[in-house]
């Protein structure tokens, strides 16, 4: 395997290789938009850095990245759970399929209780009239915690 170095990448010879992407490669092969990899990159969860000609240049690597965050965010993770799992990866090189299943591993018991949770939410449908009262006999739905549905129904103006 070669190893190449960042300085390497950073020439203008280099900047149109296979060895790094520009921004809207990236944006293209991942199949997400400029400005989504601009956020990731301010929220620290992929890097790039600055061309001769000023222009943004990634890793090849950083595909790999897009994608377990892409991933992660149709689970349902918040990016800061994503940042943190990126942060226990190198920066160094794209994710194996080792670290993903380390990751996934993570993430799995919140998976299954939000699952879980919306099975019970989803099988509660069928008890809901769906008027939108937040002050029903039982309404597990709407407003669970609503402690004022024992004095009875209709909107409480609290002091």
């Amino acid at each position: 395997m070669v190893e190449i170095k960042r300085k390497d990448l950073e020439t203008p010879a280099r900047a149109g290789t296979i060895a790094s992407l520009s921004v809207g490669e990236v944006a293209e092969r991942a199949g997400v938009a400029v400005s989504a990899l601009h956020f990731y990159e301010r929220e620290g969860l992929i890097r790039s850095w600055r061309s001769a000609g000023n222009q943004r240049r990634y890793p090849r690597g950083v595909l790999r990245r897009v994608a377990l965050i892409k991933t992660a965010q149709r689970l349902g993770l918040p990016l800061a759970r994503i940042a943190e799992a990126l942060a226990t990866l190198p920066a160094d090189r794209p994710p194996t399929a080792a670290d993903w299943r380390r990751l996934s591993a993570s993430w799995r018991d919140d998976l299954n209780a939000r699952i879980a949770s919306m099975a019970a939410l989803r099988d509660q449908l069928d008890t809901c009239i769906g008027c939108g009262c937040l002050s029903l006999d039982a309404c597990p739905l709407r407003n669970p915690d609503d402690d004022l549905r024992h004095t009875g129904a209709g909107p409480r103006l609290l002091p």
